[in-house]
Order: C-alpha cells, then structure tokens, then sequence
C-alpha cells in the first residue's frame, strides 16, 4: 500500500529573498564541478551551500551545512509552514521547440518494509549512498524530492490542478536558468487531502530519480528505528520527501543519455567497424539533421544505435533481435528490449571488448559529444534513443536494474523550493 501524508514544509522566506531564482539548484546528482561553483557564487542564500557544499580543508561540509541551515531558520530566511499541506507542482518546459507542462505534488512518503509498492530501476553505488546519509544525518532534514511516477487512475493531479492551479495565483513562480518555469500551489483543505491520500493508496510508484537518496532515507530510518524506544511507525524518519505525477501524462519527458567512448590501439575505427558489421546493418550519413531524424523515426519499430566518429554520422540496425537471447540469458524480457542494454553488450563488450564503466563518460548532450569527438581521433560518440516509460516500469516490476546512466527525466524537480525538517 502505498501511504502519503502532508508536510509542514520549509520554504525560503519571500520578504528576505526577493528573488527565488538565485536561491533554488538542480538535484545534487547533476551538478558539475563548474555549476557548483556558479551556484555558490550566485548568492549566499543559495540552496547549495546546504545541499551540495564546496570541500574545503580543514572543514565538516555536513556539519557547516547544518549550521547553515539552522541559521537559515533563525534568521528567518528560512520558514516553515503552520498548516500541514501538499504542494501541487507545474513545470513549462519546451523541448526540440515543443511547450509541454508536467504536473504533480510533493507529499511525504511512508517507507515500508515488506510488500513495498515502491519500485526502482537503477543500481546504486556505495560512495554516494554514504555522502547523502552523512548529510541527512547531520541537517535532519529531507532537502530534495524522490521523484516518484504513478498510474493515476482517479485523475487526482487533473483534479488538483482544476480545484487549485485553475482558480488560484501560485505562491512561487520563477523560472530557471534552462527558461523553465516552476509554480506552486498549497493545498491545505482537509477533505481534499484525504481525497489525495485516499486515491494514491493502491497505486504502485515507480522511482524515476532519487534511487540513492530512496535507499539512504530507509537506512537512515532502520538506524533510527533501532534507537528508538517505542516505535510506532508514524515517527518523522519513517517518510521521505517525495515528488508525484502522472506516468501518461504527455509532459512526463525522458531524455535519452549518450555514450562518448575511448578508442585504444586495438579499437582503431576500421577494426572497431569490422566488428560492428557483424551484428548491425551499418548506414553512413553527412547530413546531421537527417541522421537525427531517421534514428528517432527507426527507433520506433526497431533497435538502432547512433555513432559518430571522422565527420561521419552511423546508424547500426541491430540485424537479429534473437541474438539478444543468447547472449544476455539471465536477463527478463523486459532488461534485453533496451537499447542501452544492445550497446552494453553488442557494442562494447563484443565489438570493443570493453567493461561497461571502461573509456567511457555519459553526456546528455548530443553537440557536446560531436563537439568532443571533432576535437580528438581517439574518441568515437554513440546516441541512444530515450528509453520508453513502459520499458522502465516493465523492469521494476521484474525486479531488475537497468544499466547505469539509462534515463534522464526532464526537467528536473528543483532542490530548495519545498524541505521537510524532521522534529527534534
């Protein structure tokens, strides 16, 4: 059963921060070294310091960002809401030139043991596990949103956004430095929030981003649970912050995340070539656009891996799907239908004879990676199509893990714009 509940959320404070768009970031997972630093340096308020903190010799990050936060409140930058509420949620966005809004509500999530209705799809590693649950620990405080995508059913987020974003102005509204424009709303009436906590009960979540801060807040619970005299199972650390929409909903956009690829001496383009042949029906192409064009279009019916090296564009038509069979045989369906999964192991492993983490970055941007490859004889681009939100949902519920690095949910919840302090 999947359990929610309102929040008496932490917000910044309007009347001290004028301008909510120098204090807001991305999740922390996204962040590189240069946007860290443009964020820090973008105010002294910004959500950063406390989120993703600079290392600096000599200093705790975790504990200075509680510090940080702690003052916040005091200084009444930060505020905390008096009535429980939750926050519905509207993001405009455009992509390839299309406005497409995507619409939820952030809420606490109750983290369950067994016949848990929460279901993830990526693999998570030790060493960000450890930093996060060093951060949680020491600001008490969920400080980003699970990203979480669900059926809907009972049409709960249309409802939402009739009863609330139709009828009334949103209490935040800015718009990022990707020109996306986010808008809250609070909803605090009582019958309307058992209506929502009502309706989402038998629904199965997916987690689309947020696995490692998933996974730290139920450690996190289990370490405190042990500590705990009297647990009732209703304590603070038994919820986490999450963000909720609709899995249909045309707005929910997954970006697809490439692959830019270090050739060695036995992984020179004519042999690299020779080995591609014999798995993929191989189509060169001058033109970029086209090459865009006919790679979306043909992954439609079939899969196909894009690849760029020496001013030339490749599409590879994978010639026989059953060879997927043979060679990943303890994989479900569901894991070997994914074209990531046709690059992990035709494309690398076969043609390259490489390990999945070997020579290889993930870039989300196509240009960067034509841009890399223009600049160096050593590197090769390979561009997936995004994965199909059935696709993710369909290996969740077999219990699998996609490859590392397979989705990218577009745009990203911001960090900042709502927080859930726990209790003393």
């Amino acid at each position: 059963m999947t359990k929610i509940k309102p929040l008496k959320a932490v917000l910044y404070n309007t009347e001290k921060i004028g301008n909510l768009s120098s204090v807001t970031c991305p999740p922390y997972d996204i962040i590189s070294p240069e946007r860290q630093k443009y964020y820090h340096d973008l105010s002294p308020h910004n959500f950063i310091h406390i989120l993703l903190g600079r290392d600096v010799p000599g200093e705790d990050k975790y504990s200075r960002a509680a510090d940080y936060f702690q003052d916040w409140l005091r200084q009444g930058i930060l505020i905390q809401d008096e009535k429980p509420a939750i926050y519905f949620y509207n993001q405009q966005f455009n992509i390839k030139g299309e406005k497409r809004v995507r619409s939820g509500y952030i809420a606490l999530l109750r983290l369950e043991d067994k016949g848990s209705s929460v279901f993830g799809h990526e693999n998570t590693r030790i060493e960000p596990k450890e930093d996060r649950l060093r951060l949680l620990k020491s600001v008490k405080a969920n400080l980003s949103p699970i990203f979480l995508v669900f059926a809907d059913k009972k049409r709960t987020i249309q409802f939402i956004q009739e009863k609330f974003a139709n009828q009334k102005k949103p209490f935040i509204d800015i718009q990022d430095d990707e020109k996306t424009v986010h808008r809250l709303w609070r909803v605090d009436d009582p019958a309307i929030l058992g209506k929502i906590q009502l309706d989402i009960q038998k629904e199965d979540v997916f987690i689309a981003d947020g696995h490692h801060r998933y996974e730290v807040s139920c450690l996190y619970r289990e370490q405190l649970k042990q500590k705990a005299g009297n647990f009732t199972g209703e304590e603070d650390f038994n919820y986490t912050l999450a963000y909720f929409t609709n899995i249909n909903s045309h707005g929910l956009s997954v970006l697809p995340i490439h692959r830019l690829v270090k050739l060695g001496a036995k992984n020179n383009i004519t042999d690299l070539l020779s080995g591609l042949k014999e798995f993929f029906h191989i189509e060169e192409f001058k033109d970029k656009v086209r090459f865009f064009f006919l790679m979306e279009k043909a992954g439609m019916q079939e899969h196909v891996i894009g690849m760029y090296h020496g001013n030339n564009y490749r599409l590879l038509r994978l010639k026989n799907v059953k060879m997927l069979d043979k060679m990943i045989p303890d994989k479900s369906s569901a894991y070997r239908s994914l074209d990531v999964a046709v690059f992990n192991y035709i494309v690398l492993k076969k043609a390259m004879g490489l390990n999945t983490d070997e020579n290889i970055e993930y870039i989300q941007h196509a240009e960067e990676l034509i841009e890399r490859v223009d600049n160096s004889t050593s590197l090769a681009a390979f561009f997936l199509n995004p994965v199909k939100i059935e696709q993710i949902t369909k290996v969740a519920l077999a219990k699998e893990k996609m490859p590392p690095k397979s989705t990218y949910f577009y745009p990203k919840v911001l960090s900042g714009l709502v927080i859930n302090k726990f209790n003393e």
